[in-house]
Parts: C-alpha cells; sequence; structure tokens
C-alpha cells in the first residue's frame, strides 16, 4: 500500500518530488527519442505525464490518484479537451510499451520515430498545461 502523507507539507515535497520526476521521465524520452528507442521513448513520455498529473492532483485536489489512468486524473483536474485527448493517447502506453501480451508483439517493435515524436508531444501538451496551471 502506497504511504500518502497526511499533512500539507508532506503532500507539498510528495508533489515537487512528482513534478521533478516528470521533468526527468520527459528529459529521458527525448533521449531515448534521440538514441532510437522508440518504445522506451513512448513509456517515459506517458511516465512524464502521469508524474505531472499526480503532482497536479496533489497540489490541486489534496489527494494521491492511485492507478496509471492519465483520463481520470484529468477528469479529476477538470483538463481542457486538448490535455484529455493527449492523456486518451498517452493511456495504453503504460502496458503496451511493456507487455508483449498487452502489445500483441513484441513492444520494441512495434514503435517507430512518429510514433515516438507524437507520444512525446502529447507528452508535452500535458507537462505544459499542468506547468502554466499550477508551477
Amino acid at each position: 500500500m502506497e504511504q500518502q502523507p497526511n499533512n500539507w507539507t508532506g503532500q507539498r515535497q510528495l508533489a515537487e518530488a512528482c513534478w521533478s520526476q516528470a521533468r526527468a521521465n520527459y528529459a529521458a524520452a527525448v533521449t531515448l527519442l534521440d538514441a532510437g528507442v522508440y518504445f522506451a521513448s513512448v513509456f517515459f513520455a506517458q511516465q512524464a505525464a502521469e508524474m505531472a498529473l499526480k503532482a497536479a492532483s496533489i497540489r490541486k485536489l489534496h489527494k494521491i490518484p492511485r492507478g496509471h489512468n492519465l483520463i481520470n486524473m484529468c477528469s479529476g483536474l477538470e483538463a481542457p479537451a486538448e490535455v484529455m485527448n493527449a492523456s486518451a493517447e498517452l493511456n495504453p502506453q503504460f502496458l503496451s510499451t511493456r507487455s508483449p501480451e498487452a502489445a500483441t508483439g513484441v513492444p520494441a517493435q512495434n514503435y517507430d520515430r512518429k510514433s515516438a515524436r507524437l507520444h512525446l508531444r502529447m507528452a508535452q501538451t500535458i507537462v505544459d498545461w499542468i506547468k502554466a496551471t499550477l508551477y
């Protein structure tokens, strides 16, 4: 079970840690795209969005979201349509970039530069919205 800080100071620290990790995940996604490791770039793009949304949920709603559903996190934050669409594009990537059963094949063979760039743009949309809204 995930440890949840019950005081505002602990929540703020966790939100800041999630925000820092979101930026690190985004940088990793860019690096992996440049290196041609497309499936991993997509995974880290999804993780960047997830950590950014988690940070926003903690800051704005004072609660730590459970699970990895980006659409639910965006709904809770009343995200605009563009951000909701980006979350819908990234949402399945949590599993399909890592698991052959979820990907219906080998994840490392299912992504190309074009798809990695698309998912990186989707992550950027979410991160930019959160940055403009909360940071």
